[in-house]
């Protein structure tokens, strides 16, 4: 696989697990392997800066919103943090820190990084009066109703309070309220929660407050992020006490130490002490603790130079791995997984792990039988990190994946240059067909609230439902026939499905399942067409041209909507009513000085979002796309540019900054100057 392919590749895989972590609070993968793709996407783009994706991970801090909360824009951006994942990296890190400093810095910060979901509060004049959560760092969504039910988030600030404050913390579950709300479930007969911080991230998103009244959250804030008013201070330590006065809780295992040997002894010791504390822990954050310092050194276009989140080492346990077995996903990809002796590791008792694909089970070389090292790093599903070769009895065999689908019988195969092995059997497996249609009625696509994996197995069980249009179809009286169902529950789910009749297009084209589409490139879709019917006509070529959309990714739509049974499926989703397009666009209403035009913005522009400046370009019939090319007319260039910079100047393309772009949107194409 070349360097390209490889890219598209990692794109794709990381793009999906960002939108499950803070679009849905979910994580599939253990914390140091996302880190191992992430590094792997860093280095690709060092070593090859004409490949960049505008919509890399490394371009921006998340993924966008997939809830029906609604948008509340941060005044200051919540940025991710850098990670260490060893005492040389975090040496490194202190290394750059002094160099941009030219000299060592005043003192360190060290706090526990709290396994819980980043939460933004809003104080004006002393009173909470709004909570929202990270989104993609620059907006978030608002559940100032449901944290306002958690008891240790202040409604009233104590004494003299600032005009307007945002402060950032962290909601989280405490590991006693997880145990008693899991043995409430065993009492009702009800699946328990996975871990704390899952479903501290559901507790937040519920849609009745009292439901997270009742879950007994807690909140540690840890950083000050917008203030109006307020003393004047030096250091990240004095805004902590400044902050803990007015009555925000602040963590008490904060410390401030001198010198990088003593962030080191906390590390040590935070690491000796991480199952002692009431609440789940999966690092250390240092920070510059001088805010002159911080101010000196800056940021980068995705996290804080000052900055650093020290992670902690995975648990590792060993048991017995019972057997292999495979689950067939909703493209058809087959994954094998472990089925092990229970243990217990990172604070839960787990018996499956993930063994990813048959090229990385077969490079561990673990077979049923044999004893197996599992780790787990906090709130993740765990994985086989390989056998222990000396405990392994004799005679054991290779696992190979089967030549047949287990749930259907037909053929499994794996393509040249592919990582996952497939099912042939499209939707007559019946293991695929089940995540599909999980998938169509889950939250990032057509959001169909109770069409979850028990409601689906039961529709498709009793031969109500074969495919999503099938959904459509569905009457309050076949819904009264399934065990369990009575005249509410049929009727909540005939209402919700009534309403994702209206949901965005970008929604539908996620829903349909379509290989390496996920949900940025449906909205760049839908943008780009407007309709599904023009997204279904178009070329590869037209799709590729969309910026962030590669070949690959545009095969795979052109491939997807030339099938026929994928054509009946659109037709009769559309007979059942479906929004299968965008509204019409309001006529102009500037002179369209730019149409025809290409842009590419890049940085910190002073005097305009990100957003704005987009729409400032297309309310004059501009296009902004996500990378540049010989083809784009002009970048526009704040603070921070980064690569996109490099590579304008590189090919010859005009590069604006704000003064010079504050004149094309005055001038046309007379004011690039």
């Amino acid at each position: 696989m070349d360097q390209a392919d490889r890219y598209r590749e990692l794109l794709t895989e990381l793009r999906e697990h960002n939108h499950r972590y803070h679009a849905l609070g979910l994580t599939i993968i253990d914390d140091n392997e996302y880190d191992a793709l992430y590094r792997e996407l860093v280095a690709i783009e060092e070593a090859h800066p004409e490949l960049i994706d505008s919509q890399s991970l490394t371009q921006r801090v998340g993924e966008p919103l997939e809830t029906g909360f609604a948008p509340v824009s941060h005044r200051e951006r919540m940025f991710s943090l850098d990670n260490a994942m060893s005492i040389e990296e975090l040496d490194a890190w202190n290394e750059r820190l002094v160099g941009s400093l030219g000299r060592s810095g005043r003192g360190y910060s060290c706090e526990l990084k709290i396994d819980g979901l980043a939460i933004s509060l809003t104080y004006e004049r002393g009173e909470l009066v709004r909570a929202s959560t990270r989104g993609d760092g620059a907006v978030g969504e608002d559940v100032t109703a449901n944290v306002r039910t958690i008891r240790s988030v202040p409604m009233v600030l104590r004494g003299e309070a600032p005009e307007v404050m945002e402060v950032r913390g962290e909601i989280y579950l405490p590991v006693s309220e997880f145990k008693a709300l899991n043995a409430r479930q065993a009492e009702a007969g009800a699946p328990p929660y996975i871990n704390p911080r899952n479903t501290a991230a559901g507790s937040v998103r519920q849609k009745d407050p009292a439901m997270t009244a009742s879950r007994n959250l807690a909140v540690w804030i840890y950083q000050l992020g917008f203030v109006e008013g307020g003393p004047q201070l030096d250091t990240h330590t004095q805004q902590m006490q400044w902050l803990s006065d007015l009555g925000l809780r602040i963590n008490p295992a904060n410390e401030t130490v001198k010198t990088i040997d003593d962030v080191k002894r906390y590390i040590s010791d935070a690491t000796a002490h991480r199952h002692d504390r009431d609440y789940e822990t999966d690092g250390i954050v240092i920070k510059a603790d001088a805010l002159a310092d911080q101010a000196e050194v800056g940021f980068t276009a995705r996290s804080p130079r000052w900055a650093i989140a020290y992670k902690l080492p995975p648990e590792e346990k060993n048991t017995v791995l019972r057997s292999i077995e495979i689950n067939v996903g909703r493209t058809g990809a087959v994954t094998p997984y472990a089925v092990m002796e229970p243990v217990f590791v990172g604070g839960v008792t787990v018996t499956n792990a993930t063994l990813h694909n048959e090229s990385e089970l077969l490079r561990k070389d673990v077979r049923p039988g044999d004893t197996v090292v599992v780790r787990r790093a906090g709130d993740v599903i765990p994985e086989v990190v390989g056998p222990v070769l000396e405990l392994r009895p004799r005679g054991l065999r290779k696992w190979r994946m089967p030549e047949l689908c287990p749930f259907c019988g037909n053929p499994i195969v794996l393509t040249a240059g592919e990582a996952k092995a497939k099912c042939t059997g499209g939707f007559t497996c019946g293991s695929r067909l089940r995540e599909y249609l999980y998938h169509f009625g889950s939250r990032g696509a057509m959001d169909i609230e109770g069409l979850g994996y028990k409601t689906v197995d039961a529709l498709v069980s009793a031969e109500l439902i074969e495919d999503p249009a099938d959904i459509y179809g569905l009457t309050d009286e076949q819904l009264l026939t399934l065990e369990g169902w009575g005249a509410i529950s049929a009727t909540n789910l005939i209402s919700a499905i009534e309403r994702s009749k209206s949901r965005p297009l970008a929604k539908l084209i996620f829903g349909l399942g379509i290989d390496h589409v996920g949900g940025t490139v449906a909205g760049l879709l839908a943008e780009q067409f407007r309709t599904l019917a023009a997204v279904g006509s178009a070329t590869v070529e037209q799709v590729s041209e969309i910026g962030g959309i590669g070949p690959e990714i545009a095969s795979s739509v052109h491939s997807w909507f030339a099938d026929p049974d994928n054509q009946a499926l659109v037709g009769r989703l559309a007979d059942a009513g479906i929004t299968l397009e965008l509204p019409e666009r309001d006529g102009p209403t500037l002179p369209q000085t730019l149409d025809g035009l290409s842009f590419v913005i890049t940085g910190t522009l002073d005097g305009f979002s990100r957003d704005a400046a987009k729409a400032a370009i297309q309310e004059r019939g501009g296009k902004v796309i996500g990378s540049v090319s010989s083809k784009t007319t002009a970048l526009v260039a704040g603070e921070n540019a980064g690569s996109k910079l490099a590579k304008a100047q590189a090919v010859g393309v005009p590069v604006l900054d704000v003064e010079s772009f504050v004149n094309l949107l005055e001038r046309g194409p007379d004011g690039l100057i």
